[in-house]
């Protein structure tokens, strides 16, 4: 008897608001209770606030709830968080720790199983499917990109070639032989891969990719145009994080590209003001804010991401709603001489600028009392030096223009800053 295939997408709740209003009550309220009567740090807190599970009677009642930070996740490290004993976990992944301790988080296989789903479902939705052959470019290990995309290829039926990140060289030589139809992998990555091609004499237009599902750190819409014109590709968005689940928590639509729609059955968002805590409504711009509703093994309450979006009404999936597009993290913001300014807001700046290339980094110091930034950004290698030092004062300007701060601007020699397969350090802070 052959099965039924697989199509992520075609659940009702993802079609009926209805439907998906009572799932999402009911397993709100399992995961109160669950979290209260198996995580210590949640029984204080609930406590601490004057609520209980009880008194989860309506989506609404979720604000009476207490926030969840990186901080409490970082009290309890390592396995203070898990929900279940460590019998019944299957897998543990971590953040990188780079500010302190990591945060570490556990799966069951029902949350290994959910996790393939919801991956296998934004796959499906970013045009992948079954027999497809998915370049896997993440990173394996604790990080939870490369197992967690690796997951979802194989729940969806297609071909995962789990090439992981880093030799570049390789990654290109293996694009071209294996001709896989899709990769997976950080936005910024998939432009150094894109380098590796030319270098090795081939044009990365005329690859067999078809589709890129990105993800794991911020980019803009303008990136997504450098990206799909340089590659001859769909570049899709693709949103997770560890502390809510790993990759696919939402996902973009290839047909719509307008930003990631949540899997609001397992998930369910707010946005909030991030100085106050007050919730906001939709279509305003706050800090996402995260509850899980089936985690079993490390279930999250209103978890802080410090991610800026807003919350949009779906399209490719009715029900659901989508996040705009998260360019930015408050954590990310730096305010040089009493303007705010985001890492993408340069980005969005330099796409179009022929002469430049999007591999920059910026670097910020202090001179006497006041703060400095200077963007170190590399030449395009086919044109001359003195094209390519004409554009550094136009992006000085247009700085300028449209920032409202300061800056300078230093030309360097292509290949010669820092590349990472995985997230891409941006800004360095020598102050």
């Amino acid at each position: 008897m052959v099965s039924a295939p697989f199509i992520p997408g075609s659940e009702p709740e993802l079609h009926s608001v209805e439907r998906l209003r009572a799932l999402q009550l009911e397993r709100l309220q399992w995961t109160v209770r669950h979290a209260y009567e198996n995580v210590p740090l949640y029984r204080r807190k609930f406590d601490e606030a004057g609520v209980g599970p009880d008194d989860i009677r309506s989506l609404e009642d979720a604000r009476k709830l207490p926030f969840t930070t990186k901080a409490d996740l970082r009290e309890t490290y390592p396995f203070g968080m898990f929900a279940v004993p460590m019998a019944e976990v299957r897998r543990i992944h971590a953040s990188s720790g780079t500010t302190g301790r990591p945060t570490v988080v556990g799966y069951t296989q029902a949350d290994l199983d959910v996790w393939g789903d919801l991956v296998a479902r934004s796959l499906y939705a970013a045009g992948i499917r079954a027999g497809m052959k998915v370049h896997n470019a993440y990173g394996y290990g604790l990080f939870t990109g490369g197992l967690g995309a690796h997951t979802g290829v194989e729940r969806l039926g297609a071909v995962v070639i789990p090439v992981s990140g880093g030799q570049t060289a390789r990654q290109a030589q293996l694009i071209n032989d294996f001709e896989p139809d899709a990769i997976l992998c950080t936005p910024s990555y998939l432009l150094t891969i894109a380098d590796a091609l030319e270098q090795a004499g081939i044009d990365p237009t005329r690859t067999s990719l078809k589709v890129a599902v990105l993800g794991a750190e911020p980019w803009t819409n303008e990136m997504r145009v450098e990206i799909e014109k340089r590659l001859n590709i769909d570049a899709v968005d693709i949103y997770g994080l560890s502390e809510v689940m790993g990759p696919g928590v939402a996902s973009e639509s290839v047909e719509t590209k307008d930003g990631p729609h949540i899997w609001e059955d397992h998930f369910l968002p707010e946005i909030i003001d991030g100085e106050t805590g007050e919730v906001k409504g939709d279509g305003e711009l706050g800090e996402l804010v995260f509850t899980s509703l089936t985690k079993q093994a490390f279930p999250v309450i209103r978890y802080r991401t410090r991610d800026l979006t807003r919350l949009l009404p779906g399209s490719t999936y009715p029900a659901v709603r989508r996040i705009e597009k998260i360019t930015g993290r408050d954590d990310d913001m730096i305010i040089l001489r009493g303007v705010n300014l985001f890492p993408t807001q340069i980005e969005e700046l330099v796409m179009g600028m022929e002469a430049l290339t999007p591999h920059f980094i910026l670097e910020l110091r202090r001179e006497g009392r006041l703060d400095s930034m200077t963007v170190r950004i590399e030449r395009h290698p086919a044109l001359s030096v003195e094209e390519c030092a004409a554009a550094t004062n136009v992006l000085k300007h247009r700085i300028k223009q449209h920032i409202g701060t300061t800056v300078e601007v230093v030309l360097e020699e292509p290949g010669t800053l820092p590349r990472s397969e995985g997230k891409y350090k941006r800004v360095y802070d020598l102050r």
